[in-house]
């Protein structure tokens, strides 16, 4: 190594802090915490033998940097910011750039509650995280059943004169005009929100209690309802694996390990109610079980709020600073424990299961692609295997609002961070072809500067048209050397009749309809299809949700968004009334009736 190994080593401090491996062009190879630096670092260089991956990174460690903190626990925090920038080669990398989604009850008078994500900045109260949004709206729909509480947004419920749909179908008790008191909607969002801590028993027996006094009332209808809802909850209770601690939220952690690749399962328990799991894939690390779940823990909880409890499936070493580092972010105590009985046992034997589980259907996965790689390498004649595919189309309404897409697939399935829009602009409206070469030069620049990775095999969904004009764009922007086909769909437009065309060939290649490379290739068109659609609706309804309004004089930007901010769209704006129009900042009484008089023609 070319420094004094020895002399650094009997100079570091005993003290907790970061060290940092360095290569000799003083890129960082690996980040990690101690809470005695020399015995931490030494232990690398002296002792035991360790891990192939260990012995290849020490191979390349030209020299050690180190970070001094006060304690264990903000060791651990730099650690983690230190990971998050750099991304070290040798740590362990958590892919997980999603944000979980939560259930935010509003603090409003009459609250709303509804699916939310995002940073909880907004006033009232989040439950969660859910591990996807159809649990989230599963527990929504289930709420508004049960109590019948608002969904609307804010500008939309203080705009209304009459029950919306939602009140009519009983699903809303109609709080937006004046059909519920305060107390009673108070009443009802209190017990929504026992239901979300898990404390069903107490609110059965309360609505036992309110229903027998309704009776006694001969108020019967309400005394039915609330029958009604002491059933549900009832049935709820029966298909629901509980727990013992009502209203306590754990998560339980699980990896599994096979071939040096990992998979760490979370199930999370919100409230004593299974809610489902999500698996992760975490890459790098020294191929050590213990050190991958120790780095998936703190980058996973680090970024996000941890719940009061982590049971694991194994002990970890770190667990007490990374208790402490959670509890100050979280705010409240967090406990994370190994050694479990009961039900938290078996929280952790299904997370462990999940995982082994995550790992044999990941492999299915990838095998099932590389054969259709290995298949379309050799039936289109291509010399190789393609690596990864990418896939354009061009969607539009009649000319309207033009996007074309680009979709990505590699040997893991599809690469959805390298999914990409394009906008079109300056081309006749419906010419796809112009479209197609707009935005294939566009990313094709890209590429050549080296700002997005070169594609093994460019697929265009269309015929010959585009096949030129996807050509024309990539001899613009220099690329010479990439296998480019175009997909048509048959003479009748049936699935697995599919026409490819090649750059100067004539005639076009069909393959068999239960070809693994035409599935795959079915697979990449129809998800840059989808992508495409979507992102020509959303642009779509934008512009028109725009341009009713850009038709009205005297209506600037700022007008027009505190109109859109006011009455949260198109529809809102359109069932204001004078009065209510005039009271949107900027907006006179003289300019309100043009807006009511142009979305309300004849009226």
């Amino acid at each position: 190594m070319p420094f004094d190994l020895q002399s650094f080593l009997a100079a570091l401090p005993t003290r907790p802090g970061v060290y940092r491996m360095l290569d000799q062009d003083g890129g960082i190879l690996y980040v990690g915490k101690a809470r005695h630096l020399r015995n931490r670092v030494s232990s690398y260089f002296h002792g035991r033998a360790h891990a192939d991956r260990t012995m290849a990174m020490l191979a390349q460690v030209a020299s050690v940097e180190i970070t001094v903190t006060a304690s264990e626990t903000e060791a651990l925090l730099l650690e983690f910011n230190l990971i998050k920038q750099h991304k070290p080669r040798y740590n362990v990398l958590l892919k997980d750039d999603k944000s979980f989604p939560f259930i935010h009850v509003s603090g409003h008078a009459y609250p709303r509650i509804a699916f939310y994500r995002g940073t909880k900045k907004l006033p009232g109260r989040f439950f969660g995280p859910y591990p996807n949004s159809v649990a989230t709206r599963e527990t929504l729909l289930l709420l508004q059943k049960l109590f019948r509480l608002r969904p609307c947004e804010d500008a939309f419920f203080a705009n209304r004169s009459r029950p919306c749909l939602q009140h009519q179908i009983d699903r809303c008790t109609g709080p937006c005009v004046g059909l519920i008191s305060p107390e009673q909607y108070a009443r009802d969002v209190a017990d929504a929100i026992k239901v979300l801590d898990g404390r069903n028993v107490e609110v059965i027996e309360d609505l036992g209690r309110r229903m027998e006094e309704a009776a006694s009332k001969l108020e019967y209808e309400q005394a039915a309802r609330l029958r009604d809802q002491i059933q549900m909850l009832k049935q709820i209770q029966a298909t629901q694996v509980m727990t013992r601690m009502s209203g306590h939220d754990i998560d339980a952690v699980g990896i599994a390990h096979e071939g040096g690749e990992f998979c760490v399962s979370v199930v999370f328990v919100r409230g004593g109610r299974n809610l489902g799991s999500s698996n992760y894939f975490p890459r790098g690390g020294l191929g050590d079980e213990g050190e991958m779940l120790a780095g998936f823990l703190a980058q996973y909880y680090l970024a996000r709020e941890a719940p009061a409890e982590i049971v694991l499936s194994r002990s970890v070493e770190g667990a007490e600073a990374l208790e402490h580092a959670l509890a100050q972010k979280a705010g409240h105590s967090v406990a994370i424990r190994t050694n479990v009985r009961g039900a938290r046992a078996r929280w952790i034997e299904m997370a462990r299961n999940n995982a082994a589980l995550g790992l044999k259907m990941r492999a299915s996965s990838r095998a099932t692609v590389a054969d259709q790689l290995d298949a379309v390498g050799r039936e289109l004649n291509l010399g190789r295997t393609p690596q990864r595919i990418e896939c354009f189309d061009v969607s539009h309404s009649m000319g309207e609002s033009a996007v074309a897409s680009c979709v990505a697939l590699g040997a893991e399935g599809p690469l959805k961070s390298d999914y990409r829009r394009f906008n079109l602009r300056n081309i006749t409206p419906g010419d796809d072809y112009a479209g197609i070469e707009q935005a294939v030069e566009r990313r094709f620049a890209r590429v050549m500067r080296g700002e997005a990775p070169m594609p093994d095999l460019l697929l265009i969904d269309g015929g010959l048209g585009q096949l030129h004009a996807a050509m024309a764009a990539l001899t613009r922007a220099g690329v010479t050397d990439l296998a480019v086909v175009s997909v048509a769909k048959g003479s009748d437009r049936r699935v697995g009749q599919e026409r490819l065309f090649f750059p100067g060939q004539e005639g076009a290649l069909i393959l068999a309809d239960d070809s693994p490379a035409l599935r795959l290739i079915q697979r990449v068109r129809d998800e840059a299809h989808r992508f495409a659609i979507t992102g020509h609706r959303q642009s779509r309804d934008r512009s028109r949700r725009e341009s009713w309004l850009e038709e009205i004089p005297g209506l600037g930007p700022k007008r027009r968004r505190e109109l859109l901010k006011a009455f949260g769209g198109l529809q809102g704006i359109r069932q204001a009334s004078v009065e209510d129009l005039a009271r949107v900042h900027g907006i006179s009484r003289q300019l309100a009736a043009e807006i009511y008089e142009r979305m309300n023609p004849g009226a």
